[in-house]
């Protein structure tokens, strides 16, 4: 077994519970091992650290899969690291889909399992897992039992291990779009061409949490609740519009929802779920909103989702200035006979905002702030008065504090105040070691908006 001994200077982040040891901290590796194979860490003192898979081509070199002697990474090893992640699961997530395995927080970096009913969909990021990708399939089918195993290992960070980009099946029958169930929600899963691993788990408790901004909306259409008599003495209790003319529509005390970077539609099914009146559901991609479309068919919500194939930000901007212009042909400052351009000016109850990664890297973050501003700021506008703002980051770079901050200075440009009502993160079957700020990626907030000359 080689041994990998750190400088004495470095920072004792393994000590602490981060597994990943770069080749900056290493003194000087005795024996010779092969990429791939699994080495001793100790400290300059010669004290045993842990064990990792070794990858001198990577800037981090080791990256540790035990804290005991481990001389193997077998399918024994696999399958029972496997089991103590369905335990985990198990107690948390009452549903069959969701991450089984996520990386560094199970212990097993560089390796990613989504469940999908009993379809897994695997992805082998480093070279230590790549070369054990026969051992893991063969774990995965003796404590899942799974249909299918699909990998989806077509990510360019397998390039810096000096890897190529695949995917495909690895074991059984996997067919190309899996439908599962999220908080009671049918969702149809592209495995293959979907993003990552065709969805994101990590929302599932986030997207619950907007239930409560859903319904107490009609009383600002002017709807109200009145007791009439039936035929037969019995009475009930209906909505009734400001003429007292009742109201057969049954969501009309819902919230009208954008939901922006929608992906395959989930906080719009969430939305509808849970009482909107009308979802306007927009991406940039064709193939996303093809999924959405097809999620939102298979729950019945056809009539409340309107779908939209646009860049965010132009179709955010287009509605402000939209806005800004319908406010000036009220106070009489631009020619009225000139129409306005269609579908703009438009404002609703909930904005939501879940983009992808702006920023993927530490020198990305300049740019990224310019990016979350720039949503937030047009997002707020767009926000009926005591409205909700939800808003969240997937880039690790940003922050917790700089995305608060960057949030904090759209609002002020804006002329908004936003009240902070929620912050969340990834959900339970996303653990997080204390320690490994790496984890520490999802950034989730529900704002309520109030303008400053009301």
């Amino acid at each position: 077994m080689a041994i990998v001994v750190l400088q004495r200077s470095r920072k004792k982040r393994l000590e602490q519970g981060h597994p990943w040891v770069y080749q900056s901290e290493i003194d000087l590796v005795e024996g010779d091992p092969a990429p791939g194979d699994l080495v001793d860490v100790v400290n300059h003192q010669r004290r045993y650290l842990a064990t990792g898979y070794y990858n001198p081509a990577s800037q981090i070199t080791v990256r540790a899969v035990a804290y005991q002697p481990l001389r193997e990474m077998d399918t024994s090893f696999f399958a029972e690291r496997f089991r103590d992640c369905l335990r985990h699961r198990r107690r948390f997530v009452q549903e069959d889909a969701y991450r089984l395995v996520y990386g560094e927080a199970d212990f097993l970096p560089g390796l990613i399992v989504d469940r999908f009913g009993d379809i897994l969909v695997v992805q082998l990021l480093t070279l230590g897992m790549d070369q054990r990708r026969e051992q893991i399939a063969e774990a995965l089918v003796q404590v899942m039992n799974p249909k299918g195993i699909y990998e989806r290992s077509d990510v360019g960070v397998r390039e810096i291990e000096g890897l190529e980009q695949t995917k495909g099946p690895l074991y059984g029958d996997c067919p190309r779009h899996v439908t599962v169930t999220e908080n009671g929600l049918l969702i149809s899963v592209d495995i293959e061409e979907g993003q990552k691993t065709g969805y994101f788990f990590d929302q599932r408790e986030n997207r619950d949490s907007i239930a409560p901004l859903m319904t107490g909306w009609g009383e600002r259409s002017g709807i109200g609740l009145k007791q009439v008599e039936g035929e037969d003495g019995s009475s009930r209790t209906v909505p009734v519009n400001r003429n007292g003319k009742e109201i057969s529509f049954p969501y009309w005390d819902g919230a009208t929802v954008l939901e922006c970077f929608s992906h395959t539609g989930s906080f719009t099914l969430h939305a509808c779920k849970y009482g909107a009146k009308k979802v306007t559901c927009l991406d940039i991609s064709e193939h996303a909103i093809e999924s959405a479309r097809e999620n939102v068919r298979l729950n019945g919500f056809d009539d409340r989702v309107e779908f939209v194939v646009a860049d965010a930000f132009d179709y955010l901007r287009s509605q402000v200035k939209g806005q800004e212009e319908r406010k000036a042909r009220a106070e009489g400052k631009v020619d009225t006979s000139v129409p306005m351009e269609a579908g703009t000016g438009r404002t609703w109850d909930v904005v939501i905002l879940d983009p992808p990664a702006f920023a993927k890297t530490r020198k990305a973050v300049k740019g990224a702030c310019r990016g979350y501003k720039d949503i937030n700021l047009h997002g707020m506008k767009l926000v009926n008065e005591g409205g909700y703002l939800v808003t969240a980051s997937c880039s690790y770079h940003m922050r917790p504090e700089l995305f608060l901050s960057t949030i904090a200075e759209a609002a002020a440009d804006a002329g908004k105040i936003l009240r902070l009502v929620e912050w969340r993160a990834a959900g339970k079957d996303h653990p997080q070691i204390l320690g490994v700020e790496e984890g520490h990626y999802l950034k989730f907030a529900i704002f309520e908006v109030r303008s400053k000359t009301v």
